[in-house]
């Protein structure tokens, strides 16, 4: 969901590259024939799902950069060599094929608008799977996202190194959780209506309450973006009443930047949170998953609530904001206000006290009896 590497989401332009352009562009740069391509949904990038008439592995993602972005290539360098990173680690990431010349991505002009922007484009290895969203997602998929979230983020962290790492302190990044204060700027597009109170009261305790307390958490490079349509699962049993999944892929990593432990938790909560019936309950799940990796500290679950908040109302404020430039991607834009806004309202609604309590002994449960 990335929007550039400052506080101005309006400023990004969306590549307008047709299915015919994206095939030559296949063509051109990475030497390989489509038999096939459609495109992809994406929020400001994007994609294009392609099968190639090659021997081995035949199906890809061409994801093209916005231009803003594309301004940025140790940026994206560094995104994608974490990718790399991960599969070689054995995480179910994607991995790019090389260009003609070799290299992991290439800067490239077209598209049907007018004038001529720039683009950096990727071809990624397709990974089969079915995103959260489409499953009716359960106690055991909660839990493996909580461990999936704090495992990527602790092995990147320990682990991963570039000379470009440096680019993921993204300092004015507005998807950045500690960014929440930025969203002043923005409230303007929810206009005059009953949700826009409870987004300046979010705002306002994060500022007073969170803000303050930023040092004392553990800092780590996060992904950023663990939601429920970057997360693919394949069924690993044959039981519908009691279905298991296992994570299948990882997807998106324009939104890594420089955080900490407590911000991937909180993000991979909110977003379970969308679709699912019993939204309440699905913190514990993944909160249990993520402490059987890296128990959180007193302070960063204090934190925890008004955490999963800022991130619902980073969601909601900046897909309102950008439906109202791009309205012919608004379906995509707001698919996490269909029902964000009435989980965020509950969360009040209950309040912090309560709905942390059934978090947190959801958690404690684990400890007797985890998961087999």
């Amino acid at each position: 969901m990335s929007s550039g590497n400052d506080c101005q989401p309006q400023t990004l332009t969306k590549p307008t590259f047709n299915e015919r352009e994206a095939a030559e562009l296949v063509d051109r740069v990475f030497g390989l024939k489509v038999s096939w391509i459609r495109s992809l949904p994406s929020y400001d990038d994007q994609n294009f799902h392609v099968r190639v008439s090659a021997e081995g592995a035949d199906e890809y993602v061409l994801k093209i950069t916005n231009s803003e972005d594309s301004q940025e290539p140790d940026l994206i360098e560094v995104q994608t060599q974490a990718m790399m990173f991960l599969s070689a680690e054995g995480f179910p990431s994607a991995t790019p094929y090389l260009t003609k010349d070799g290299n992991i991505m290439s800067l490239e002009s077209g598209g049907t608008g007018l004038g001529s922007k720039k683009y950096m484009v990727r071809l990624l290895t397709y990974l089969p799977g079915t995103p959260v969203a489409k499953i009716t997602t359960n106690a055991q998929i909660l839990y493996e996202i909580g461990r999936l979230a704090a495992s990527v983020d602790k092995v990147l962290s320990e682990k991963f190194q570039h000379p470009s790492v440096k680019s993921l302190h993204r300092g004015q990044f507005i998807w950045n959780l500690a960014n929440v204060p930025l969203l002043d700027q923005y409230i303007y597009a929810l206009g005059q209506n009953k949700y826009r109170a409870v987004v300046e009261q979010v705002i306002e305790q994060f500022k007073s309450k969170v803000i303050p307390k930023l040092s004392s958490f553990r800092a780590c490079i996060n992904h950023g973006d663990l939601n429920d349509h970057n997360i693919l699962v394949d069924s690993c049993s044959a039981s519908l009443e009691n279905a298991q999944y296992r994570v299948s892929g990882i997807l998106d990593f324009s939104d890594m930047s420089y955080g900490y432990y407590v911000f991937e938790v909180a993000i991979a909560i909110m977003y379970m949170m969308i679709e699912s019936p019993d939204p309440l309950s699905v913190g514990g799940h993944v909160l249990a998953g993520f402490e059987s990796i890296l128990p959180l500290t007193a302070e960063e679950r204090g934190a925890l609530f008004l955490l999963v908040s800022g991130r619902f109302v980073q969601s909601l404020v900046i897909a309102a904001h950008t439906a109202l430039l791009y309205p012919e991607n608004k379906e995509y834009l707001t698919i996490t206000a269909k029902t964000g806004w009435k989980h965020l309202m509950t969360m009040f609604e209950v309040g912090q006290e309560a709905v942390e309590k059934k978090w947190f002994e959801t958690a404690q449960a684990y400890t007797h009896h985890a998961p087999a």
